[in-house]
């Protein structure tokens, strides 16, 4: 099992902690759907008691990246294309919101900020940081909408299908269309074209997503 494991014996927020290093393992590939989270592991690997594991079990079961099955215990949740498809087409509601309350008051140090992350993004070579710069550029261009639960809904979202979207950007070169994509976004911001961006924001889910469930159903056949 893959996780960033430390001493948290003498540390108040292990739950916390023990929470977010399961997660990041979980939406990043490294324990991949069906893969059991045994709690007397992670117990050891942490130095701590199963109560705090047990708390972060919970809470990764209420956001739906853990499910618990009979015989087998605490594994990493699993969804089907009818699931991911409805996740996506959700994105595809309410990003454009986000985006398009967002640009009227996006702050040139945000823009160049987002500038940053897509360059960066073009520019990387280690696909394992695809999906972390994939985020943050997404992230720092809904930031200044101001609406925390909205943001907070979106995060939670991706969560779940963060692990598919990696798919999108190595196995199907989604990594050329999304350089671009994600380009077209961040002049429409420079633009201030709300209504251009929210419509681009739009059609890059929409894409991300088709070419998701063409690559799934290729690989079920």
């Amino acid at each position: 099992m893959k996780l960033r494991a430390s001493d948290l014996s003498k540390q108040a927020s292990s739950a916390d902690v023990i929470y977010n290093a399961l997660r990041d393992a979980i939406i990043r590939g490294e324990i991949g759907e069906g893969g059991a989270l045994r709690q007397d592991t992670i117990a050891q690997m942490f130095r701590v008691s199963r109560i705090p594991v047990r708390e972060a079990m919970q809470r990764l079961e209420a956001q739906g990246l853990v499910v618990s099955e009979r015989h087998k215990g605490a594994v990493v949740a699993s969804l089907s294309v009818e699931q991911i498809t409805e996740i996506f087409q959700f994105r595809a509601l309410i990003e454009p919101i986000v985006i398009e309350m967002a640009v009227p008051l996006m702050t040139e140090k945000t823009l160049a900020e987002a500038q940053g992350h897509c360059d960066a993004f073009a520019a990387e070579t280690d696909p394992l940081r695809w999906g972390d710069l994939n985020r943050a550029f997404h992230r720092v261009l809904y930031r200044d909408a101001g609406k925390p639960y909205f943001l907070s809904v979106v995060d939670k979202t991706n969560d779940l299908v963060e692990r598919y979207v990696r798919l999108v950007l190595y196995f199907v070169q989604g990594m050329r269309h999304a350089v671009a994509e994600h380009q077209a976004i961040l002049d429409a911001c420079k633009e201030r074209d709300a209504k251009g961006a929210a419509e681009l924001t739009r059609r890059h889910i929409e894409l991300a997503s088709e070419t998701l469930v063409d690559y799934l159903r290729t690989q079920k056949r």
